[in-house]
């Protein structure tokens, strides 16, 4: 099965395009969970955050500020979320890696982060040992 997101970037879907750079599109999500929902994508495929260079998901997070930049100038929300999601398991529909940009208000009903309140402060050693284990593996 093609990517949607591809095909847009192609021409063969139509798509509500509200800015763009050389190696990024950003158009208007079909489902507006909120209006003004934009959806940032590098033009090239890359399925998620594991797959993009450093630099094309500098260009994408580049846009996706002028897009929210451009957002907070027409409609004046009170907030902005960006937010990108990778796998299934955080919600992830479209395999191509794109970055969402949703004007926010007061009590919208969207993405509560903690559905049952904030989690308790962690432990100082804990936070210090998986900093360890994180700095282990971590490329520059």
């Amino acid at each position: 099965m093609s990517c949607p997101f591809c095909e847009i970037v192609a021409g063969r879907l139509e798509a509500s395009v509200v800015a763009q750079s050389e190696h990024s599109l950003a158009f208007l999500d079909l489902r507006q969970a909120v209006p003004g929902h934009v959806l940032v994508i590098p033009r090239q495929h890359v399925a998620d955050i594991h797959a993009i260079d450093p630099e094309l998901a500098g260009d994408v997070m580049q846009l996706g500020v002028r897009v929210a930049q451009a957002l907070g100038r027409l409609l004046h929300p009170p907030g902005i979320n960006l937010w990108q999601s990778n796998g299934a398991a955080a919600g992830q529909e479209v395999g191509h890696f794109h970055l969402h940009v949703q004007p926010r208000r007061v009590a919208d009903g969207l993405l509560r982060v903690y559905p049952h309140g904030l989690p308790a402060a962690t432990p100082r050693d804990a936070l210090e040992q998986l900093a360890a284990r994180i700095r282990e593996v971590f490329s520059p």
